[in-house]
């Protein structure tokens, strides 16, 4: 996933990616414990992921790059 920011927040990061369909549901599936970033478990909604951070979900992967 590309970005043009300096950042960009988890839960926005998983709405992008269509690997969830609203806010909630981002919420949901971090405070259920099934997202990692960079290999461990993260359930801060709000982190901050920057270009090379790794977040994967239930065999999704994907790594955040800069435009």
């Amino acid at each position: 996933m590309i970005i043009k920011t300096d950042f960009i927040k988890l839960d926005s990061f998983l709405k992008l990616m269509t690997w969830v369909e609203s806010g909630g549901m981002a919420k949901m599936v971090i405070s259920d414990g099934i997202v990692f970033v960079n290999g461990e478990r993260e359930t801060r909604r709000g982190r901050k992921l920057y270009p090379g951070d790794m977040v994967e979900m239930m065999g999704m992967k994907e790594t955040v790059e800069r435009e």
